[in-house]
């Protein structure tokens, strides 16, 4: 029972000691330190200057659904249905500014050193394949040994 154990522990420290296991997880601390960086420009640099254009911060443009619609002195809703449509509208300000960071300024930059690295190094030589005419060159060879039989060192008089 203990080695059964210890067959699936082993496999399990096998499979997170893998390269890309681990890559993944470092993947996830950092993009989860990079959105609370990207959702501290949206909130406090974005939001204002979009909200500056009516009268508030994005995150409390709403619109009344169903109506009468109230709110409370903290903002909250009393009364009726309200779409927030600026929260909406910040989280995807939030996508669309993650996403371009991600793609500008991490993933173009990683596509050209690899770009760099593969034409620093040499390319595999690969032994050529054999052309058309040596494949029948090929062929003809083989049949010329098949109609001299096993043992014949006499060659065929050419037609």
């Amino acid at each position: 029972m203990s080695e059964k154990k210890t067959g699936v522990l082993g496999g399990f420290k096998a499979f997170l000691m893998r390269g890309n296991v681990v890559d993944l997880a470092v993947a996830v601390v950092i993009g989860a330190a990079f959105t609370n960086i990207v959702n501290s420009v949206v909130k406090g640099v974005i939001n204002p200057v979009v909200g500056a254009f009516g009268t508030k911060d994005l995150d409390h443009y709403a619109a009344c659904l169903k109506g009468p619609c109230a709110r409370g002195a903290t903002g909250e809703v009393t009364k009726g249905v309200y779409i927030q449509w600026g929260a909406v509208l910040s989280a995807s300000l939030t996508f669309l500014i993650t996403a371009a960071v991600v793609y500008f300024l991490m993933l173009l930059p990683m596509k050209r050193w690899q770009d760099r690295q593969a034409a620093r190094t040499p390319a595999e030589t690969k032994p050529a394949e054999p052309t058309e005419i040596e494949l029948l060159a090929q062929i003809r060879d083989t049949l010329i040994e098949q109609r001299r039989g096993p043992g014949s060192d006499s060659v065929p008089a050419p037609r």
